[in-house]
């Protein structure tokens, strides 16, 4: 049986949606975005190289630190905030069961 955790994602127009995603797949926040057909791109494929994934983290869930390919990346994005972090980045784990995040606006 796998285990499953409850992630709320805030997308563009302000709507809240619970999604559910087992811990034992490898997966990461991108993946799980796409995979319930939210607006999330993921054009590198997870590789920290394009920002497409980008979410402001809106709980007190403690992350592990951003790499340096992720802060290079969001040194390049658009509206980044302290709270920013790209979702490819952000491992599927009991650890995060409960996270809020937003997505962030596309850049121009």
């Amino acid at each position: 049986m796998e285990d499953i955790v409850n992630i709320t994602v805030v997308d563009r127009q302000g709507e809240e949606h619970t999604l559910e995603a087992p811990t034992d797949m490898n997966f990461n926040l991108m993946e799980i975005c796409r995979a319930s057909e939210l607006p999330v791109e993921g054009t590198c494929g997870g590789m920290a190289l394009c920002a497409s994934c980008h979410v402001y983290i809106h709980s007190d869930h403690i992350l592990s630190e951003p790499s340096d390919d992720e802060e290079d990346m969001l040194d390049q994005a658009f509206y980044v905030e302290d709270n920013s972090r790209l979702g490819c980045q952000i491992k599927i784990s009991s650890a995060i069961d409960g996270l809020k995040v937003e997505l962030a606006p596309v850049g121009e």
